[in-house]
């Protein structure tokens, strides 16, 4: 502590110098600062003048100030709104632009316009809540934009279905007309008239003639007489805009692949319907044929949105549809045309079938199954053809008055001769009036054949086939109508009830000249059909099968209706079995049944030969059986040997007639023959020359050969009947026991022979 005192005092001593030591100075410093007062004050002075000027002054700079900072502000912001703006204005214009092409429907420019706003302006001002309430609208925009589209679609959709039917007309019609065209200079080519022609050369009745698709012969197109007014094309009878801006809008959208499938699904829909026939198709050639358009219509607008809607379709989608549609086309027109019995409607439908192929080959699509198809029609119309021709055939048949044919002059003669290929120049020399030996159902029936072939013909143009085809078709089918038609015709005439002998005669002449005309049918079908006879496919006509058999059936009716003739007159034949004595003259019956056959076989003069002595030799020998049947009957019970004369009386008037030789051909005794049998029983009964039949029974040289032991003991049974006082045995009544036992005898030894043969 005394150190620390004494370092005090210490400290305080040096401090007390230095105050010594400077103090003058202080005063001095002390002197200045109150001279300095007096300039500082007056400094302060000037100092306050010279602020308070100055405050009043800068008051105006500082107001001038605070405006030009007020204006900078307003123009940054001004200048900011202006940037802004810029880039608000284009969205609200481009928004604007879409709203009127909503509005005008331009929709596909509005789906441009909508994804340049979304994804180039908005991006630049999304922040504002405009901007934002837009981007929430742009999808109910899209979608009101893909439901409009597709309402446009479905009525372009329904469009199309009403005008396929116009569509498909005015296709066909071009094709007709292109087709025309080709005809027409294929044929002046060939003529030599040169590549250029003149219009009403071209619209004349003789080249529409020759024209085998012409108005005339298939009666199916009205072309327009002004070939230089084009028809309307496809794109100018249906609008198909809505279809590519749809497509262009979904492919936009991202949904081709919906708009493609959704269209598809529609079109196969209304494939369907189109394919889907009037259930009244088949009553007229217009049903077919506005089938037809509908169908022509579909692929006309399916081949040309092909073509133009950049893979909207694909070949492999149309090739689908239209083996759907060949097929149930197909199946409907063999369902209706089986309905069909009129040749004309079925020729018109085949016309129409060849122009429909012929429409959609011209636009790619493969037709073969069609033509395939035709000639499976091609038989229905030969079947239609044969019934329509059978009813023909019919009406001449049963309007002829089987006769030949007179004529009075020259040109009644040639007019004969043109219907009908008949040489004969014996009736060449004779003077008129003169006769054909044939009925005029001969030259009818000739022309309706030729007729036939005709239609035959008619049918098998256009149908690509060959001629070797052609005249196999021809030949088939006439094959047909001669075979089974007219032959049929043929043998309904010659079996009817009512139908004469002269009828039956002038049949077979008939025949006989039609088999005769088959080789001129032959030359005609070679002539119509450039096909040679003598080539190795070419058929051979039946003609004269069916003229034999006609003629064979003719025949045959002929002997069945003169045993049915002879029948009736055997009807009326009525014997006395038990008469004691004959009238020593024929029967009248069988004197009118020899004047009927006398007659009869005079007709036959025109007959062939054999045909003649056939039918006599079979009347011959009917009447021998039908004879012998009536001595036999089982209803007689006993003959008696007058009676047995009186039947051998009619026996030998038989024999003058077959003697008399009533149809010229027979040698010596040959029709006598036919009653032999009758004639060596009834000798065996009258002669009673019973030892000579049982001794020389079974031998070659047999006087009574042909007479049966079985038929002899049967007439003798009828002849031994001892009760009747009128019988063979009478004049014996003395040795009436020993006749009896002969009798017995006889009959005994006729049975020791029937058991013999029997066993």
């Amino acid at each position: 502590m005394d150190q620390l005192e004494l370092r005090i005092r210490n400290h305080d001593r040096e401090i007390e110098k230095m105050c010594n030591f400077h103090y003058q100075g202080f005063v001095d410093s002390i002197n200045e600062l109150l001279k300095v007062r007096g300039e500082a004050e007056k400094l302060k002075n000037q100092v306050t003048d010279t602020n308070r000027r100055l405050q009043h002054d800068g008051s105006e700079l500082l107001s001038s100030m605070k405006e030009l900072r007020q204006c900078r502000i307003q123009q940054r912001n001004i200048t900011a709104t202006v940037e802004k703006l810029n880039l608000c204005l284009p969205v609200l214009e481009m928004y604007s632009k879409l709203r009127v092409q909503m509005k005008t429907k331009r929709h596909y420019p509005a789906l441009k316009t909508l994804e340049q706003l979304e994804h180039t302006y908005l991006p630049q001002v999304s922040h504002y809540r405009f901007c934002q309430a837009m981007v929430d609208n742009i999808p109910k925009l899209r979608e009101e934009i893909r439901e409009v589209s597709m309402s446009d679609l479905k009525d372009f959709l329904e469009s199309i279905r009403k005008h396929s039917e116009r569509i498909g007309e005015t296709a066909m019609k071009q094709a007709q007309q292109q087709r025309t065209l080709d005809n027409i200079l294929s044929l002046q080519t060939k003529c030599g008239l040169g590549r250029k022609y003149k219009k009403d050369k071209c619209l004349s009745p003789e080249v529409n003639g020759t024209s085998p698709m012409s108005e005339q012969d298939s009666g199916i197109l009205d072309i327009e007489d002004d070939e230089d007014e084009e028809a309307p094309g496809t794109q100018d009878l249906v609008d198909f805009s809505p279809v590519y801006r749809c497509l262009h809008i979904y492919t936009v959208l991202g949904s081709r692949e919906v708009f493609e499938n959704y269209y598809r699904k529609q079109r196969r829909k209304q494939a369907r319907l189109v394919l889907q026939p009037s259930s009244n198709m088949h009553e007229t050639l217009d049903g077919y044929r506005k089938y037809f358009h509908q169908i022509v219509g579909f692929f006309v607008v399916e081949d040309h949105i092909l073509h133009t809607a950049f893979g909207l379709v694909n070949r492999a989608y149309i090739d689908e549809l239209w083996d759907l549609a060949l097929s149930k086309t197909m199946a409907a027109l063999r369902t209706h045309s089986s309905y069909c019995s009129d040749p004309n409607l079925m020729l018109d439908l085949k016309n129409l079938i060849v122009h429909f192929a012929d429409t959609l080959q011209g636009y790619g699509f493969p037709v073969n199954q069609l033509f395939d198809m035709l000639l499976e029609i091609r038989d229905q119309y030969s079947e239609i053809l044969l019934k329509k021709w059978a009813q023909v055939f019919r009406n001449i048949l049963d309007g002829d008055n089987y006769s030949p044919i007179p004529v009075n002059d020259e040109e009644m003669y040639r007019k004969i001769l043109g219907q009908f290929p008949f040489q004969d120049s014996d009736l060449e020399k004779q003077p008129f009036p003169k006769k054909f030996p044939f009925s005029e159902f001969v030259p009818k029936v000739y022309s309706q054949i030729k007729e036939f072939i005709y239609a035959c013909l008619k049918f098998s143009e256009d149908l690509h086939l060959s001629s070797t085809e052609v005249d196999d078709m021809i030949r088939k089918s006439t094959n047909l109508l001669l075979t089974r038609t007219l032959s049929n015709c043929l043998q309904n005439v010659i079996k009817r009830k009512n139908v004469g002998l002269t009828e039956l005669v002038q049949i077979i002449i008939n025949t006989s000249h039609l088999e005769v005309s088959c080789k001129f049918l032959e030359e005609f079908i070679t002539n119509i059909t450039n096909v040679l006879p003598d080539t190795v496919h070419t058929s051979k006509l039946y003609g004269l099968t069916t003229f034999k058999d006609a003629r064979q059936a003719a025949e045959e009716e002929i002997y069945t209706n003169l045993n049915q003739k002879i029948d009736q007159f055997l009807q009326l034949a009525d014997y006395d079995w038990m008469s004691s004595e004959s009238s020593n003259q024929a029967s009248d019956y069988l004197v009118d049944l020899v004047a009927f056959l006398n007659n009869t076989f005079a007709v036959f003069t025109h007959l062939p030969g054999k045909v003649a002595q056939t039918a006599c030799m079979s009347a011959c020998k009917h009447l021998s059986t039908s004879l012998t049947q009536l001595l036999l009957d089982a209803e007689v019970k006993q003959i008696t040997l007058g009676a047995l004369q009186q039947f051998n009386l009619d026996v030998k008037e038989c024999e003058r007639f077959a003697r008399s030789g009533p149809v010229p051909g027979f040698q010596g005794e040959t029709l006598q023959l036919a009653f032999i049998d009758l004639r060596q029983l009834l000798d065996l009964f009258i002669k009673w020359d019973w030892s000579t039949y049982l001794a020389d029974y079974g031998q070659p040289t047999c006087k009574y050969l042909r007479v049966n032991p079985t038929t002899a003991l049967t007439l003798l049974e009828k002849m031994k009947d001892p009760s009747r006082k009128n019988n063979v045995f009478a004049q014996f009544r003395k040795n009436e026991r020993d006749k009896q036992k002969l009798i017995e005898t006889v009959a005994k030894q006729l049975r020791g022979l029937i058991n013999t043969h029997h066993s």
